[in-house]
């Protein structure tokens, strides 16, 4: 029974032991599942990471395998260069300008030995030195040449501005301190070896010359097609003078722009910085000339909507004259008497203007005053015949010939005929002299004012009265 008992026990335990078994399964088999995934998925990572950095290494690899013997060569052609530097990428231009740093930091160090050999020598050994100094910053000059062409056109797609500096600034540093280091004579010898150099000064002799010969066909050529656009402007309907002058002008500083930016391409002198630059200062010249930049809008708006033209009498905030031209910023007039006033066109534009000369005809306004004794129709009849009689009188309209006021000391007629715009100031001048004298030949007086005096006498108090006629 006792042996019994004790399998029973152990049969229990088993059981048990069986029962906590299984839990401690349940348990441990998703935290098993974690360690095998995390497993997994850091080898995986190690394997991405081998692989980008194979893959970047790679890519150097095939960079630095992309660069041309050509584009490192320090003998080719600049030209060559910058034609075979248009299709290579940013990765490369990177790698490129490092490798021709190294080449010019090379040279230069050629270049200080040159210089240090001149210090330590004498007489004709000292005149060798200098030449080959001078050989030597010939060759480092036009390496330097080439080093800049790589440099821009990294900048251009792209390079990073901070490597773009450091680059440039290595070039400057090493040309002013080896100036700075340099004697007289090394340095006269230098600017010699230069200026008779066909690749120094010699080429930048020509090159100025091609431009002073550029710029005087240009301005021939542009004055050309200035007058052949005026001509065809003149056939233009609706275009005024002033607007033919600002088109045909526009077009000569058109072809120079053009011109100009076609022959320093043909240099080979690289024209984007100018634009960038005059991007740049546009933004403050807009504020820095405010009063032009609203002359020249007041300009535009004069030649646009065409308020008077080229050769009109106007009267522009009582300033009267004849136009006689009209610039981005400015409207010349002439008084009569010849005087030149220049009137800044925004206060044109802002004032109330009176085109005299607008219209082919215009009235004369006369007034004429005969005393209080005379005849009126008498009168009427000697302004009338006058007026008629006058050939550069209209027709149509008929003049108006009228009694129009009882002065103080006469009576008025007004007097209006209608004359061609360009007689108006004969016909005035002409009628005033010819109805006085047709009025004294008809005993008609015309008067001037009077005073009469009255004096009255009294007894108790004299008085004094004052009339006007």
């Amino acid at each position: 029974m006792l042996e019994r008992g004790l399998n029973r026990v152990s049969l229990t335990n088993l059981r048990l032991l069986a029962s906590v078994l299984v839990a401690m399964a349940f348990l441990l088999l998703p935290q098993l599942a974690n360690a095998q995934q995390t497993a997994e998925e850091a080898a995986a990572a190690n394997a991405a990471d081998a692989a980008t950095s194979a893959a970047v290494d790679q890519s150097a690899r095939d960079v630095e395998t992309g660069l041309t013997q050509e584009v490192l060569n320090s003998e080719i052609d600049p030209q060559e260069l910058e034609l075979r530097l248009i299709p290579m990428t940013k990765p490369e231009l990177e790698l490129l300008a490092e490798k021709w740093l190294e080449i010019v930091r090379e040279k230069t160090e050629e270049v200080m030995s040159a210089q240090i050999a001149i210090s330590r020598s004498e007489g004709e050994v000292e005149s060798a030195a200098r030449e080959n100094l001078a050989e030597l910053a010939r060759e480092r000059g036009l390496l330097f040449e080439k080093y800049s062409k790589v440099i821009s056109s990294f900048e251009k797609k792209g390079g990073d501005p901070a490597l773009v500096s450091d680059y440039r600034a290595y070039r400057s540093s090493v040309i002013v301190e080896e100036k700075r280091t340099s004697d007289f004579r090394t340095l006269a010898s230098q600017v010699l070896s230069w200026a008779t150099d066909r690749e120094g000064g010699i080429q930048f002799a020509i090159q100025v010359g091609i431009i002073v010969a550029s710029l005087t066909a240009l301005l021939i050529a542009a004055r050309i097609v200035r007058g052949f656009a005026r001509k065809w402007f003149v056939h233009v309907p609706n275009l005024s003078k002033l607007l033919q002058v600002f088109l045909a002008t526009a077009v000569y500083w058109l072809v120079l722009a053009i011109g100009l930016m076609v022959v320093l391409s043909g240099l080979g002198i690289d024209i984007s910085p100018v634009f960038a630059l005059i991007g740049g200062a546009s933004f403050i010249m807009a504020f820095a000339f405010q009063d032009t930049l609203g002359n020249l809008a007041s300009g535009l708006m004069i030649m646009i909507n065409r308020p008077f033209d080229e050769g009109h009498y106007v009267d522009v905030g009582g300033v009267a004259g004849t136009v006689k031209s009209v610039s981005i910023v400015a409207t010349t007039v002439v008084t009569p008497d010849n005087q030149v006033i220049v009137i800044p066109n925004k206060n044109v534009w802002g004032n109330v203007i009176t085109n005299v000369t607008a219209s082919l005809t215009r009235r004369v306004d006369l007034v004429f005053g005969i005393a209080y004794e005379d005849s009126i129709p008498d009168a009427l009849r000697v302004i009338e015949e006058t007026t008629k009689a006058h050939p550069l009188v209209m027709d149509h309209p008929e003049p108006v010939i009228r009694v129009n006021e009882l002065a103080d000391s006469s009576v008025n007629f007004i007097c209006r005929p209608w004359a061609k715009t360009s007689d108006y100031w004969d016909v005035y001048w002409d009628l005033t002299r010819q109805i006085k004298e047709n009025f004294d030949a008809a005993g008609i007086s015309i008067p001037y004012p009077q005073q009469d005096l009255h004096i009255k006498s009294e007894t108790a108090k004299p008085q004094l009265t004052l009339s006007a006629e």
